[in-house]
């Protein structure tokens, strides 16, 4: 694992768009991070609802999604506005 990419235990559920929001800091900066809903329920392996349920599976997929999503980051594939998505 790259030390350079460090995920805080901070995610945010945004019940507009449907995304678990996450940072990650890289040498310094912060990048914003997110998942879709539909995305974290494949993993999980069921349907999601309510933002309680849905922060508990992004806590027991978080390994998985930061694995991801670090990979996404080394790879700079950033969006529009220089974050990450996995959706």
């Amino acid at each position: 694992m790259n030390q350079s990419v460090l995920f805080p235990d901070l995610q945010d559920w945004d019940d507009i768009r449907l995304l678990v929001i996450f940072p990650a800091q890289v040498q310094g900066a912060n990048i914003q991070c997110r998942i879709s809903l539909s995305r974290l329920a494949k993993l999980h392996g069921e349907e999601l609802t309510g933002e309680t349920q849905v922060l508990e599976a992004f806590e027991r997929c978080r390994f998985d999604i930061e694995d991801y999503i670090e990979e996404l980051i080394e790879q700079e594939k950033f969006d529009e506005d220089g974050g990450v998505s996995w959706c």
